[in-house]
């Protein structure tokens, strides 16, 4: 990793006290957008949930630590029947798909604000098993009866809140952005296993984070 400065964003605040109990940190402080501590060699930063606070974290923490590299480690649902509950995707695309446009083409704004993330950096051979690809977002949990829509239209397996906005502005701003999302919980057009059950989230966030914390030293060390 070399003289690599990595800041690893964390989202929702379930992700967070996970990730504060995982690594237990000495010492935690407080910044105009939210927490954030040490682990060497890394910097972890809490940068909130739904697209404001990601987008505008991302930006801090690009203009007041310059980092080489932007993490992004957290959950995602994922549509039942096209992937498993506690598959990890690499992300290689992000979509924001909540846009509604009306007074012009609306595809012209899905577009922009979609991102394709250069992941040439990482080595051929990945060291963990996951699923490379697409990963929609939006200010909002999946509604059941969007998803043969979005299928169609996209080819979406999953869903979260954050990383289109995370992986647009570290486009923006030229900077390797890495993003990986553990599915914690499946929805169908019948309705998703974590709704009206939050502890299923919570439960299973824990479980992600920690495999995802544990695994990003591998992920890192043969880049430069």
């Amino acid at each position: 990793m070399g003289d690599q400065r990595i800041i690893v964003l964390i989202s929702s605040n379930s992700e967070w006290r996970a990730v504060k109990e995982i690594l237990a940190p000495s010492r935690v402080q407080s910044t105009p957008p939210g927490e954030t501590f040490d682990v060497r060699p890394y910097t972890y930063f809490h940068g909130g949930w739904g697209k404001i606070s990601a987008a505008a974290t991302t930006q801090y923490v690009i203009d007041h630590f310059q980092p080489t590299l932007l993490v992004n480690l957290g959950t995602c649902g994922g549509f039942e029947g096209r992937i498993a509950r506690g598959t990890v995707i690499l992300v290689t695309k992000t979509i924001v798909y909540d846009i509604f446009e009306q007074m012009s083409d609306p595809e012209d704004a899905i577009v922009h604000y979609s991102t394709e993330l250069d992941l040439s950096w990482l080595p051929d051979r990945l060291p963990y098993p996951v699923q490379r690809g697409l990963l929609i977002s939006a200010d909002r949990d999946i509604v059941p009866a969007d998803i043969p829509g979005l299928v169609q239209k996209y080819g979406a397996v999953a869903a979260d809140w954050e990383s289109g906005a995370i992986a647009w502005v570290a486009q923006k701003n030229k900077k390797k952005c890495l993003i990986l999302r553990g599915v914690t919980d499946l929805v169908s057009t019948g309705g998703g296993e974590a709704y009206c059950n939050i502890e299923l989230f919570h439960k299973n966030t824990m479980s992600v984070m920690k495999t995802l914390i544990d695994q990003l030293p591998g992920w890192l060390e043969r880049t430069e």
